[in-house]
């Protein structure tokens, strides 16, 4: 799947959240307790998400820029996520675990995340997920963009790194 996303500093999490939650067809999925461990690869990034709602093994690559950037990803959600992390960390180095509280919202296609990292702050995610690679990249960045002036995200906010850079620097 193709997503054009945003990640960006975050300084009053309650007004962001109060901004989704007026919003039509918002739906929360809830707050999560994310660990995720990264993996040394070649090229892209490897990282398996062990939470109590979400749990997948991700891998994606996407370019390091502030504003709205394409990401190429392929998500598999394993059955069982304990043995997986045990056959992942015998066959592969460990780069960084990053934990994190997520909490997750969505409008149709659009997926929101206002995370807290105890070494970091609070950040909020806008993420335009095509599934199907039937949408157009403009619309989606047009979408992503929407949203960035709607909950008045400023440019100096935003962030061009992962979590897992951002803990390394």
């Amino acid at each position: 799947m193709k997503l054009i996303e945003i990640k960006a500093r975050c300084s009053n999490p309650s007004k962001v959240r109060q901004l989704l939650l007026q919003q039509p067809n918002i739906q929360f999925i809830g707050v999560d307790t994310q660990v995720d461990t990264y993996f040394k690869i070649p090229s892209g990034r490897l990282k398996l998400r062990e939470g109590n709602i979400e749990n997948s093994l991700i891998y994606y690559d996407r370019e390091n820029k502030k504003d709205a950037k394409k990401s190429e990803v392929t998500l598999y959600k394993p059955a069982e996520v304990a043995s997986l992390k045990a056959v992942l960390v015998a066959a592969l180095p460990t780069l960084i675990v990053v934990e994190k509280k997520r909490e997750i919202y969505f409008i149709d296609h659009i997926k929101f995340h206002i995370d807290t990292l105890t070494a970091l702050g609070s950040f909020l995610e806008i993420e335009v997920i095509d599934a199907t690679d039937a949408m157009d990249i403009i619309k989606m960045k047009e979408q992503c963009q929407f949203y960035i002036n709607l909950l008045n995200v400023q440019k100096e906010d935003l962030i061009e790194n992962s979590y897992s850079d951002l803990l390394q620097i």
